[in-house]
């Protein structure tokens, strides 16, 4: 089975941010600054509080974190029953195995790390070796351990609390259990250190946060929370004696601890349950995390204790459902999801990042909250199609949305990340009709909407009001709208519907000029506007290409497993990329009209989008809150393309940023390798009539018959200098491959200039190998093989010593120059290398041809070459004529 995809790898993921996971808060002493480090599924992140910019991902494990804990040096993460040590917040460099239950609890303390699982086993680990220090087992049905933490100025102690309610105090160094405290009848879901010594906030699962002294065993004071149990507790340290609560609703309260009472609330700083809340060491900062995928910086500087959002990073706290690239630049893409936001991610850095917020029913009545209209009530539902432009968006707004349910579109403005002020509701509808498409023109001036009872309606985006509707009697089509489109020029309207109709209409007029009666019904619609290309994916899981000039089907694909979700087309509109519920994501060559790229993922992708620049594909999954960026590896580099067969059985590929464990990760390097060995490789010769060149750099052959002028010419004026005694490179010998010189002896006066006569008659490779196949009567190019190969390597001025070197006068003897012929002649009948053959043909006639007339057995060899020479240059002589008229006609004739 071939491995992966050809034309796409996975780059990385963007909007992840954090989830259910409590972060974890570390301080760099050196830098002084604080650190955040949360959770996004397999891997971690770690951002600078200062500014929220990532400053590192992790290795990925090889399943989802549990708990996250973190020291002056590593970070923890807990993957099941597996502990795992990070440093540089990347690198795994300790891994801690003895839990048989999943790990939900990690206490850094010192050189000891301390987990507790839902088994009831509490585990002392010693941080660098890595082994077990003390092993304490609790009854789950008696004390199951719900939090744990370590009270300040107690050497090896640690606190733990239970789901039943009572406290005890254990000392890990002697394994004694200290005192044991009874508790509020309630279970314990946090434990916090206050600023004060001995004085511990307890938050529990009815909502009742008590202040108590551990020392004296004494409840100093308690709060009640009316949204739940506790799900975090921080306490300010910079001055002001605040306590902050969190709540599963997404609540935040603050309480004085002085006056005993609620300072103020921040409702709906989450979504979702406040995974963590943590004060900043001396600052006025409180960071928190949630499951919506945020993180948020709050700071305290208004009068009143009431927080402000400084600074956050979030993204989709439901999946996303609709993708589409911002722009002609590619840079932002545009992003729908189930939670009911539109936001903006940039591919170069988070800090251009947008949300334009969430719909609301309109902006007058939000100033109705104060009458009874809950939080809810007031919010659009989620976005199921939309549609931007980036031509007219600094003066009005450039983007329209369909809301689930609704009737009304609602407009919103990018560059002042709002909804807008319009809701384009058509005349005379009926309230159960439903908004289904959208479409904005190239100019940005006009937006057109389809609804489910057929009207496809037409408005002016800049004022806000109806233009007007296709069709005679209001309705465009008898079925819901499935896709609308114009052209670049505002000529043509394209509309689709459950009708299994696709009609043309005048943009100007509104009336129908064609349709096309469709094999079933459409799903979608994309229009590739430069290329006039329609792409419509249908019911029946088929694709069906409309060429909007001639009307006619000019392509259908067949292959998908599922519905189509969603599909784009390449800038140039040279491929179809489809996404589907067989989870496949699949490119088709529209020229070609095969299929040329398929490969699986985990999750059935919702959404595509190609950038305009072609650099980036992104896409969308169900059941996660990212979107993940594939690169084009057509624009790094030749990609080769294949039309795949109708029964190719796609593997499955990785999400960019996740990393699958040791051993799949053989399983797919075997794979690749198959898919590897699989590739097409060009032949050395693709016909035996052919005639192939070597490849050669044309000064290997073609200088060879002006040897000695350019060696004339490159005459050294003045003699050479004598090298120093130690010099910087050592000599090597000549030759196209570097080799080191070996003298046998150092000393200049016992070397002999005189050459031994054993030295001489020693031939070189080549005349070896070429002396072994003398008796070889038969011309083929394999026999030869060898020969030609050295000569390949040898330059210019090596290769003409070689071939001098095979007459008597120069070593070399009759039979040699023989057996040369015959290698020239089998270059030439094989038809390869035949640039080679002609340049070293020239050259050993040049060298040898008077000694070679006066042998009659070399003669009638050189007859047999030079017929066959003109037979060859015979063909390629009328391949050239017919090749050039052929070319002249097409350039003058009048087509």
């Amino acid at each position: 089975m071939p491995g992966g995809s050809s034309l796409f790898s996975g780059f990385r993921v963007l909007g992840l941010y954090s989830n259910h996971v409590p972060h974890a808060l570390r301080y760099h002493k050196k830098h002084r600054e604080f650190y955040v480090v949360t959770s996004v599924g397999q891997c971690f992140h770690t951002y600078n509080v200062n500014r929220l910019g990532i400053v590192s991902v992790s290795n990925s494990l090889s399943d989802d974190i549990t708990c996250l804990a973190a020291d002056r040096m590593l970070v923890f993460a807990a993957t099941g029953r597996l502990i795992t040590a990070f440093a540089r917040n990347k690198e795994v460099v300790m891994c801690y195995h003895g839990h048989k239950q999943e790990v939900r609890l990690l206490l850094p303390l010192g050189d000891q790390l301390i987990s507790a699982d839902t088994g009831g086993d509490v585990i002392v680990w010693d941080v660098q070796e890595g082994d077990v220090y003390l092993r304490l087992q609790f009854d789950p049905a008696s004390f199951d351990v719900s939090a744990m933490m370590h009270p300040s100025t107690y050497l090896n102690k640690v606190l733990l609390g239970s789901s039943q309610g009572a406290l005890q105090l254990w000392n890990i160094k002697t394994s004694k259990l200290l005192f044991t405290f009874p508790g509020w009848s309630v279970g314990v879901t946090v434990l916090q250190q206050s600023p004060a010594v001995d004085v511990v906030g307890v938050g529990t699962a009815t909502g009742r946060i008590i202040i108590h002294n551990i020392r004296l065993d004494e409840t100093l004071m308690s709060f009640t929370q009316d949204w739940g149990p506790i799900s975090s507790l921080a306490f300010r340290t910079d001055g002001p004696p605040v306590l902050a609560s969190g709540s599963p609703q997404g609540h935040i309260a603050f309480w004085d601890l002085e006056r005993r009472q609620l300072v103020t609330q921040h409702r709906h700083a989450h979504r979702t349950a406040i995974a963590a809340a943590t004060f900043l060491h001396g600052e006025p900062l409180l960071i928190t995390n949630g499951a919506d995928n945020a993180i948020k910086v709050w700071i305290f500087d208004q009068e009143g204790g009431a927080p402000r959002l400084l600074r956050s990073r979030q993204g989709h706290s439901a999946p996303p459902t609709s993708i589409h690239h911002h722009g002609n630049d590619g840079k932002n893409i545009l992003t729908a999801g189930q939670d009911g936001t539109l936001q903006s991610f940039s591919t170069i850095h988070e800090r251009f990042n947008k949300n334009l917020g969430h719909g609301s029913i309109n902006k007058k009545k939000e100033q109705k909250k104060k009458k009874g209209l809950s939080y809810e009530e007031l919010r659009l539902p989620a976005i199921t199609a939309f549609s931007s432009a980036a031509a007219r968006q600094s003066d009005w707004d450039g983007i329209v949305a369909c809301h689930r349910g609704c009737l009304a579109a609602t407009t919103w403005n990018y560059q002042r990340c709002t909804m807008g002020v319009h809701h384009l509701t058509p005349p005379a509808a009926h309230k159960t009709d439903i908004a289904t498409a959208v479409d904005i023109t190239t100019c940005g001036n006009f937006a057109l909407i389809g609804t489910s009872c057929g009207r496809v309606d037409v408005y002016n985006l800049q004022s806000g009001q109806h233009r007007g509707c296709y069709g005679n009697d209001g309705k465009a089509h008898s079925g819901a709208v499935r896709g609308v489109a114009t052209d670049t020029l505002n000529q043509l309207t394209l509309t689709a519907a459950s009708d299994w109709l696709l009609k043309f209409w005048r943009f100007k007029s509104r009336k129908q000029e064609d349709q096309l009666k469709l094999h079933a019904a459409p799903a979608s619609m994309m229009l590739h506007r430069d290329s006039g290309m329609l792409a419509l994916a249908l019911d029946d899981f088929t694709l069906l290409v409309v060429d909007i000039e001639t009307r006619r089907i000019v392509r259908k694909f067949a292959g998908h497993h599922g519905n189509i979700n969603d599909m784009t087309f390449s800038p140039d509109g040279r491929w179809l990329i489809t996404v589907a519920m067989d989870c496949t994501i699949r490119t088709w060559d529209l020229p070609s009209g095969f299929l040329v790229d398929c490969f699986l993922v985990a999750m059935a992708p919702v959404g595509v989008s190609l950038s305009p620049t072609g650099d980036f594909l992104a896409t969308a999954h169900v059941d996660s809150l990212g979107v993940y960026l594939w690169t084009n590896k057509s624009l790094c580099g030749p990609v080769g393309l294949r039309p795949l067969p109708a029964d190719y059985q796609p593997s499955e590929v990785t999400l960019p940023g996740v990393t699958v464990d040791k051993s799949e990760q053989e399983v797919t390097s075997e794979g690749v390798d198959e898919g590897v060995d699989d590739a097409y490789e060009s032949a050395e010769q693709l016909g035996a009539e052919l005639v192939t060149l070597s490849l050669q750099p044309e000064s290997r052959w073609k200088s060879l018959l002006h040897l000695d002028i350019i060696k004339r010419r490159n005459k050294p004026v003045a003699p050479p200098a004598a090298p120093a005694a130690a010099p910087f490179f050592l000599p090597t010998l000549p030759g196209l491959t570097p080799r080191f010189t070996l003298p046998t002896t150092t000393e200049k006066e016992t070397q002999s200039k005189l050459v031994s006569w054993g030295l001489m008659s020693q031939r070189s490779e080549f005349s070896s190998d070429l002396e072994s196949l003398i008796y070889t009567i038969v011309s083929e190019y394999e026999i030869f093989d060898r020969p030609v190969r050295l000569l390949k390597d040898c330059g210019p001025a090596a290769l003409s010593v070689e071939l001098t070197c095979l007459s008597s006068e120069g070593g070399g003897a009759s039979s040699l120059l023989l057996a040369f012929i015959h290698m020239i002649e089998s270059m030439l009948s094989s038809g390869r290398d035949f640039d080679l053959a002609q340049g070293y043909l020239a050259l050993f006639l040049k060298l040898h041809l008077r000694s070679l007339s006066k042998d009659p057995v070399a003669m009638a060899a050189l007859l047999r070459l030079s017929s066959r020479l003109e037979a060859g240059w015979a063909g390629l002589r009328s391949s050239f004529d017919q090749s050039l008229c052929l070319l002249s006609y097409t350039k003058s004739a009048l087509l």
